[in-house]
């Protein structure tokens, strides 16, 4: 509920007269639901704020990647720190949960989802990619490619979640020498 919506229910709760003691309990209790609906859109906004000058304090340009705002860039820095310390793209996607794991047999070469690895930061990858299917651009065309070539749904949205993994990678450690040369 936002702020307006508060207002309008504490607007109608006023002319609410109760008839009886259960009546009496019950806009009671819808009176202290409100007060703490209030008290969290405020500590929602609150939190917000603090996180939009955490992420701009660190001078990243996360956020230009669509699908990646202030919250989802935040989680990425808290948990990643310092990116040097993954020495390739792939220990970070190993890191992430986003690199496939081999499950080849013979000549049946195949690969299946990770369930190891930072679970926060994959639930972030796996949110970019579903805003960048929804919302068109190159991570839609890359996941309507790799359905034409044959991948399922979920598939295409792990491989993208990789390419994604990397993306992410690239842009950390081209803020981390920006920040280093600038500092020189």
């Amino acid at each position: 509920l936002t702020h307006r919506h508060c207002d309008k229910a504490a607007t109608l709760m006023k002319g609410i007269r109760p008839v009886t003691a259960t009546d009496n309990c019950r806009r009671d209790i819808a009176r202290d639901l409100l007060t703490d609906l209030r008290r969290l859109d405020r500590q929602v906004k609150d939190n917000e704020a603090e996180m939009r000058e955490a992420v701009a304090a660190t001078r990243t340009t996360l956020t230009t990647l669509p699908g990646l705002g202030t919250v989802l860039a935040a989680k990425v820095i808290g948990h990643i720190g310092d990116v040097s310390r993954f020495p390739t793209e792939h220990h970070f996607a190993s890191y992430t949960g986003s690199a496939p794991l081999d499950a080849s047999s013979g000549n049946n070469v195949r690969h299946r989802l990770n369930t190891g690895g930072n679970r926060a930061l994959n639930s972030v990858l796996h949110t970019i990619a579903i805003c960048q299917i929804r919302d068109g651009g190159r991570g839609q065309d890359y996941y309507l490619r790799k359905i034409s070539e044959g991948k399922t749904p979920s598939g295409a949205r792990r491989a993208l979640k990789r390419r994604l993994s990397n993306v992410v990678y690239r842009i950390m450690k081209r803020d981390r020498r920006t920040h280093l040369a600038q500092a020189a």
